[in-house]
């Protein structure tokens, strides 16, 4: 199972970036896929998961509205669009699968359960 997430860039704020994560060893429409991030000195944060089975998203409150997740599964991806981004964005973003929890705001609260991680990809939103 190997998660690679790219996309990553600097931008200022009020600007947009499209991380995306390719997933190999396993199909990503079989098993809820996730992004988490995590800021200089902060603990991981859940920030949108995908549900492997409707497709249903479901989004932290401190992103939603703002954030887009969506998955292509002739591609074996997923993508992250991410508008109107702000300083407080400023992380590590990490994709993320798991093979037993269901997309859900317990998935996103449970870093420590999460199964596997990609290597993230840094974004930096500048003021």
């Amino acid at each position: 199972v190997q998660l690679q997430a790219s996309g990553g860039g600097l931008v200022q704020a009020g600007g947009f970036l499209r991380l995306s994560c390719k997933a190999s060893g396993f199909s990503l429409n079989h098993y809820p896929i996730g992004w988490f991030r995590q800021a200089p000195g902060k603990e991981r944060e859940g920030v949108s998961c995908i549900s492997s089975s409707d497709g249903s998203t479901y989004y932290a409150e401190s992103v939603k509205g703002r954030f887009t997740f969506s998955r292509d599964d002739a591609g074996n991806t997923v993508s992250l669009q991410m508008n109107s981004l702000e300083p407080e964005d400023t992380a590590v973003y990490y994709c993320v699968t798991d093979f037993e929890a269901p997309c859900s705001r317990s998935f996103l609260q449970r870093p420590y359960a999460i199964d596997y991680w990609g290597k993230g990809t840094l974004v930096t939103v500048s003021s």
